[in-house]
């Protein structure tokens, strides 16, 4: 197999069988999945998981949830941005080989079969379950005569107030719809009349599910209204009432629809903050992605609502059951713990027990400090094994209280809405600590939040920046400058994850927690660069994207083919969200021709083929798929017998290797590299993995009734408690 290469304008044509993409190196278009078809793979195994009837029944109904949240983001995401290279009349092809129109031709049974095995699950499964178990979900019609008029009393006094009609006749045109909103078209009669229509949206600052006063019985607040428009059109004939819903596109032009929009920017100071406003305006009145209706509406509405949303047919989708199943999400906050996962309380790092009850430096003189702790040893952090809130939210508050620090500097891709770590970046910028924080604006889907932080960073005196022009900064870093005995010294964390408190407490991450002036000199380095425009590319322990990662990612994946072919061990673990990047793929297989044992541990999409005899028989793919969500990146190359780990914030794919700033740490304290190898063996011990065949589907281990299959996240949490001994 030919080695990939990295692209450049005297490079040579590529052959006939390889894909005209710009990231497809010379992999040919057969060794590569389709990124579409592989993340409904990844979503099945989530639904996969409420249909499993050893989890819990409520965190079931989360599964059923996120399902939904997840196919929301699909078609705002995908779906949309597919649809718009097809109305332009853009036929680039994906990375195995297809056109738009035919990735959404491909997309659409699997997407009919996850629908149809969501509403399965919640109807037929979950609901009598639930009432089992007693808690009533509950249509209108299920609920007997006192209740009804409890509900329309109740419609009266907190639903019609908020409640505008919106009707459809020669002088009010269709409405506008926003994205993700469920409503009600009711049809209505005057007395020897025509029918007209009219649009109920259901609001969004009400309770989707109207609990009763029994406390356990709950029904759909639009069922609620559509048995009370009565009550909104008093002496009007209510012909029909039915449901629909609309998604629509995010993306809002022809740029890289994956990932970046913020093209073409100018070079005028400000800007950005400027064009991401315009953007969001834009976004708001984006173009239909789909329709959603109730299996009932009628032939004739579901095409005029088509023909006003200006959608074909293959755009709709019939559901039976609630619409918008994403929202309940909101039954996790039922009371009955013994239909959830038990509790699990983050532990405290064994290292940092002997600060947690200070500020950091500002507690009585001689009393121990997270710096302290860090100046003598590496911290590796493991979320949400480890306390986010006692390591690195300790961190960054000490960091601001302690009078040594001088300056604190961080990213911040994603966080909280009522941001702890802000606070503190706050307090520390009014203490006229010198602090510099680059709020990342492009940030999908929290621009608006990221906004409102900047200017409340800015506000407090902090230097804020917006990233590097062309780039989203997705690096996870702080660093703080400290004065001590012999002159100033830094601190540095590197993550995998988001500084979010609450993300922290459902996803794995990892962080290094370091004083190694090899690590903090390149941390300051790239700050310079994300603030300050440098071109330093010089980095000791960092890989770098997107100037150097991806060729140092491949030198790595070569000097195991070289050991490989000396007849040496090879092996490389890697564990990541995502893999597309169609020259690192290259290389792996490269790799596995060689007799490399490739081990891969990819939550969602992956575009390699693995287990292809004569191209990939030595790479096995796994992904874990749990109570909690998989977001850490670890990378280890076997190296003849000195392995090297990295941790960090990219995956393996072309955006985060070619369109984003990312950073990745080599590490190199003992006990932290003995640490992840003991993780990374937990998960290739996981027995509830789904394993990747060579066409795309997973297959996991049948198990009997009796057997409990052991799960990497299972399994650390048990490590993490014994360990946990005050």
């Amino acid at each position: 197999m030919t080695a990939p290469v990295e692209t450049s304008p005297l490079a040579p044509s590529r052959p006939h069988d390889s894909v005209d993409h710009p990231e497809s190196g010379w992999v040919p278009s057969e060794h590569l999945l389709n990124r579409e078809l592989s993340w409904l793979q990844f979503n099945s195994r989530v639904l996969a998981l409420a249909e499993d009837d050893r989890v819990p029944l409520l965190e079931r109904v989360k599964f059923i949830a996120i399902v939904g949240s997840n196919m929301d983001e699909f078609f705002m995401k995908r779906i949309g941005g597919l649809k718009l290279r097809v109305r332009m009349g853009v036929e680039t092809l994906s990375a195995d080989g297809q056109t738009p129109r035919q990735q959404l031709a491909a997309c659409r049974p699997l997407i009919a079969d996850i629908i149809s095995r969501q509403a399965d699950c919640f109807n037929l499964k979950l609901i009598p379950l639930l009432r089992d178990r007693g808690v009533n979900f509950s249509a209108w019609a299920d609920i007997d005569a006192e209740m009804k008029r409890w509900c329309r009393a109740f419609f009266l006094e907190n639903i019609d107030p908020v409640l505008t009609p919106l009707a459809v006749d020669a002088s009010h045109p269709f409405p506008f719809i926003s994205n993700l909103s469920l409503s009600l078209a009711v049809r209505l009669r005057e007395a020897d009349g025509p029918t007209r229509f009219v649009r109920i949206k259901v609001p969004r600052n009400r309770a989707r599910w109207v609990r009763l006063p029994d406390g356990v019985t709950y029904v759909p607040l639009e069922e609620v209204i559509a048995n009370s428009t009565d009550l909104l059109f008093p002496g009007e004939e209510i012909s029909e009432v039915h449901y629909f819903r609309i998604t629509r596109s995010i993306v809002v032009d022809t740029g890289d629809y994956q990932d970046d929009l913020y093209q073409d920017m100018g070079e005028r100071p400000g800007q950005l903050r400027r064009e991401i406003v315009d953007q969001l305006r834009e976004r708001r009145f984006a173009p239909a992605a789909r329709l959603e209706v109730d299996a009932e509406m009628p032939e004739d509405l579901r095409g005029w609502l088509l023909d006003q949303l200006h959608l074909m047919r293959d755009d709709l989708y019939e559901k039976t059951g609630p619409l918008g199943l994403s929202d309940l999400i909101s039954l996790m906050d039922v009371d009955r713990p013994d239909l959830k996962y038990p509790a699990w309380r983050p532990r405290v790092h064994p290292r940092l027990k002997s600060v947690v009850g200070g500020a950091g430096g500002a507690t009585e003189p001689g009393a121990p400090t997270i710096f302290g702790v860090i100046r003598q040893g590496d911290v590796l952090l493991h979320h949400p094994f480890h306390d986010f809130d006692t390591s690195v939210l300790h961190f960054i508050r000490a960091a601001a209280e302690d009078p040594k620090v001088l300056a604190i500097k961080q990213t911040l891709y994603r966080t909280a809405s009522d941001s702890p770590v802000v606070r503190a970046l706050v307090r520390a910028a009014e203490q006229d600590k010198q602090v510099a924080v680059l709020v990342e604006l492009k940030a999908r889907l929290d621009e608006n939040q990221n906004l409102k932080w900047a200017q409340v960073l800015e506000s407090a005196g902090a230097h804020v920046s917006y990233g590097v022009e062309d780039l989203k900064t997705h690096t996870k870093l702080v660093l703080v400058v400290r004065e001590e005995e012999g002159g100033l010294r830094r601190y540095a964390h590197i993550g995998t994850g988001n500084y979010h408190p609450g993300t922290a407490r459902t996803y794995t991450d990892l962080g290094l927690m370091t004083a190694d002036p090899a690590v903090c000199d390149d941390v300051a380095h790239l700050f310079n660069t994300l603030t300050g425009y440098s071109r330093y590319t010089s980095y000791r322990r960092l890989l770098v994207a997107p100037k150097t990662m991806r060729r140092q990612f491949i030198a790595l994946i070569q000097r195991e083919i070289e050991h490989a072919r000396r007849g040496l061990k090879a092996e490389i673990v890697a564990k990541m969200n995502q893999l597309e990047d169609p020259k690192i793929i290259g290389r792996l297989y490269d790799a596995s021709q060689a007799g490399v044992d490739v081990q891969l541990i990819v939550r969602g999409f992956c575009v390699l083929r693995p287990g292809v005899p004569g191209l990939s028989e030595r790479i096995k793919v796994r992904s874990v798929v749990g109570r909690f969500l998989e977001h850490e990146r670890i990378f280890v190359f076997h190296n003849a017998g000195f392995p090297e780990y990295y941790i960090g914030s990219a995956d393996w794919m072309a955006r985060n290797l070619s369109h984003r700033v990312e950073a990745v740490v080599r590490v190199e304290d003992p006990a932290c590299k003995a640490e992840l190898e003991k993780i990374v063996r937990v998960y290739l011990d996981d027995e509830r993995a789904w394993r990747m065949q060579p066409d795309g589907t997973y297959a996991r281990s049948a198990w009997s009734e009796a057997e409990t299959p052991r799960g990497a996240q299972e399994m650390q949490m048990a490590m993490h408690a014994a360990l946990d001994v005050d």
